[in-house]
């Protein structure tokens, strides 16, 4: 009996044996793979990660305790693409055409025409002036809930007018790797983006892991009403604050309320959240992100409608930016390239 006893003791045991190497095995190429794989191993990389390090590092003279680690992100151009326009004006081009039975009078009336005619050069003569109209027309005028289910249903059935992608995939596989990356080690992530607040947390959760209260935008006014008897908040026909430019700064003292350590972009409308971020006492990281790879995306800098890239890709260098070379260091810029 003791002997059978044994038999099935020293069984067991090699079952367990087997069981525990059947999982390091599942484990181990998780394990032991690198951080940030759709990166090259460049520079760019080395400086991210060698941040990072020191960090999370106790006793490492670049160490950040954790309640400080504060990473911001732009969106358009740094975390997902703004070519050959703002998705966000995708958007609002669809919105006009949704719109446009209901208006009768937009079909001679600028800005509105030239949406309706396909014309992007007649959009751009409107300037400022006629954009702000647009946004007014097909981002107010609802509650916030129905705004909410608009943008939705939107990004489940749009694509992008040259992949043919959902709009959804055309974020950028190592950003997305790097807010991941920077999460594993402590860092709490947030986006500041001049895109409309409401339009973005409806999918950032989704796209990044970056849940709706970590997201700063631009905003249009609201007001607190009664339909029936059910509370709700109105979105109003007037901008109450714009998230660009010395507007990062702002909206980030104004609704995270620490500055960040750790700041990405990608036009000279990051520039004032880089210049804030490399300002603080202790360590800090500010990088851009330069589109220079036509082949995969888009290349375009000083000269481009969205995502200027100017001031700030002069300044990078003296003030000791990461500048990021999409052509060279990304070995996959999308998640569908083949």
């Amino acid at each position: 009996m003791r002997r059978s006893i044994q038999t099935i003791d020293a069984c067991l045991a090699s079952l367990a044996v087997a069981f525990i190497l059947l999982i390091a095995a599942a484990w181990s190429p998780v394990l032991a793979q690198e951080p940030l794989p759709s990166w090259n191993d460049t520079s760019a990389k080395t400086r991210i990660m060698d941040f990072v390090k020191a960090t999370v590092t106790e006793g490492a003279q670049g160490y950040v305790a954790p309640a400080d680690r504060i990473a911001v992100f732009d969106n358009d151009g740094t975390l997902w693409s703004e070519q050959p326009y703002y998705i966000q004006l995708g958007f609002v081009l669809d919105r006009v055409k949704a719109l446009a039975p209901q208006h009768p009078e937009w079909k001679t009336k600028e800005p509105f025409k030239s949406v309706l005619d396909g014309d992007l050069k007649g959009i751009a003569k409107g300037g400022e002036k006629g954009m702000v109209e647009l946004m007014m027309a097909t981002h107010a005028g609802m509650t916030t809930d129905e705004f909410s289910k608009i943008a939705t249903d939107w990004f489940a059935s749009s694509k992008h007018p040259k992949t043919g992608q959902p709009y959804t995939e055309m974020t950028y596989l190592p950003m997305r790797e790097l807010l991941d990356y920077l999460r594993a080690n402590g860092f709490r992530t947030h986006i500041v983006s001049g895109g409309g607040v409401e339009f973005m947390r409806p999918v950032t959760e989704q796209l990044y892991g970056i849940p709706p209260e970590q997201v700063v935008g631009s905003t249009i006014a609201t007001e607190y009403d009664l339909v029936g008897d059910v509370p709700v908040l109105k979105r109003l026909p007037k901008i109450d604050f714009v998230d660009d430019g010395p507007g990062k700064p702002v909206g980030i003292n104004k609704f995270i309320g620490m500055r960040p350590i750790f700041a990405a972009g990608n036009s000279d409308g990051d520039y004032e959240m880089l210049r804030w971020t490399t300002a603080g006492k202790g360590p800090s990281f500010a990088m851009l992100v330069h589109h220079t790879d036509a082949a995969r995306e888009y290349a375009y800098d000083r000269d481009s409608a969205f995502g200027k890239l100017d001031k700030a890709l002069d300044e990078a260098e003296r003030r000791n930016w990461l500048v990021v070379d999409m052509k060279n260091d990304w070995k996959k810029i999308f998640a569908f390239e083949q």
